[in-house]
């Protein structure tokens, strides 16, 4: 126990380290706020995974986004039949994760029609802008990146967005690449350990306010309030059956779209590690492997499996999460528990390159002038998240 309490502590320093290097401003860090949100963090994850009380309710939120798979593997079937079909035909992707996404954009569609989810994200976030010491507008947006994703997130705000300064629109940015959309969820559990993602997804909410208030401090105002927030919430003429068939419409879309990016990067990273097996003799993977061995150390990974994990975490970056999972799935055998734990909470995020694209042209929609200031401090935004998602590796390391 002691040797994984002092690697908990050097990953601790380094996540410090890393962001106050790069801190917009310095003398301005809040660490009484860095202190409670620490503690926070590993209060939650030590009931999530040791109490008998935490590991139920995790148990039974796991047990229920995995009866979600089973009902969107109804709707799947009744369309395409036995190539849905995984026992028959083997797992595939689109058909035994990504139609999952369209009955969870249903059910979001509903929440938002009744008024359910904007109260849950008004109530949670007012109580986390008094723990983390940032704006309610910043704490709003933690909550409301998780429940709708992080693109769809910005529609929430495009009548202030405009308007936004940089350091909030940081905030903003960085908060929507380190949180989970429901509908990610409901993929992620269908590849790594569901119990893991629940947790990730809990202490990432808290980790990135403790990374924020390290790397872009600043006081908070009040002048941003809920009912200056663009009427996504407000009234609608829209009929339910309506919003119910917008919502469905537009998570086959995503799950389309998730699968062509998909698509792209696992075929030009094969086409990368070609290039660099012919050239160098060494594929591109290999050498993330061996850029990223010290963090994984840092993890308390060790032996043959400290650079299988180096690699895994070097495909998140330039590839994305799902890419990643896979690679993990296929080396699970080569790993010990202890590091599919701490390597699948690392994964379980949006923070890699081809997110802040994402996130640039979500914005980019609403306002050229707010996509211009997120596109100065991108690689800011991506590292920033990449300290988050260490964080929250480096605590569970720390239990597991």
């Amino acid at each position: 126990m002691l040797a994984k309490i002092l690697y908990f502590l050097l990953g601790l320093a380094v996540v410090f380290v890393m962001a106050f290097i790069w801190s917009s401003d310095r003398k301005n860090i809040k660490y009484k706020n860095l202190a409670l949100l620490l503690v926070i963090q590993i209060v939650i994850a030590v009931i999530m995974l040791e109490s008998s009380i935490g590991v139920s309710v995790v148990h039974h939120v796991s047990q229920g986004f995995a009866n979600l798979l089973e009902y969107a593997h109804v709707g799947t079937a009744f369309i395409f039949g036995d190539l849905a079909n995984a026992q028959k035909n083997g797992f595939v992707f689109f058909f035994n994760v990504g139609m999952s996404i369209v009955l969870v954009s249903a059910i979001i569609g509903i929440l938002q029609y009744f008024k359910i989810l904007p109260l849950i994200i008004k109530s949670i976030g007012f109580v986390l802008s008094k723990i983390t010491g940032m704006g309610r507008l910043e704490s709003f947006n933690a909550v409301s990146s998780l429940m709708v994703g992080q693109q769809e997130n910005f529609l929430v705000y495009k009548k202030i967005i405009g308007h936004l300064p940089s350091n909030i629109l940081y905030t903003m940015a960085a908060t929507a690449m380190s949180s989970i959309s429901l509908a990610a969820i409901a993929i992620y559990i269908s590849i790594i350990d569901p119990r893991l993602v629940c947790v990730a997804v809990v202490i990432n909410m808290f980790g990135i306010f403790f990374v924020l208030n390290i790397i872009n401090p600043y006081e908070r105002s009040d002048d941003l309030m809920y009912s200056k927030l663009h009427g996504e919430y407000e009234e609608t003429n829209q009929s339910f059956f309506e919003v119910l068939s917008e919502y469905i419409l537009d998570g086959f879309k995503v799950a389309v779209i998730i699968c062509a990016m998909l698509i792209g990067f696992v075929a030009l990273l094969a086409m990368i590690d070609g290039i660099f097996t012919a050239v160098f003799g060494i594929s591109f993977r290999e050498i993330l492997g061996y850029l990223l061995y010290p963090f994984a150390w840092v993890l308390n990974i060790h032996g043959h499996e400290t650079y299988i994990a180096a690699q895994i975490m070097g495909t998140k970056i330039v590839a994305n999460e799902l890419v990643a999972m896979q690679m993990l799935n296929e080396q699970a055998v080569n790993l010990s528990a202890h590091t599919k734990a701490v390597i699948s909470v690392f994964l379980v995020s949006f923070a890699s390159l081809s997110s802040i694209g994402i996130i640039i042209g979500a914005v980019q929609a609403l306002s050229k002038e707010a996509s211009a200031k997120i596109a100065k401090f991108g690689l800011k935004i991506i590292y920033g998240s990449l300290l988050v998602s260490f964080l929250s590796a480096n605590i569970v390391g720390l239990i597991i």
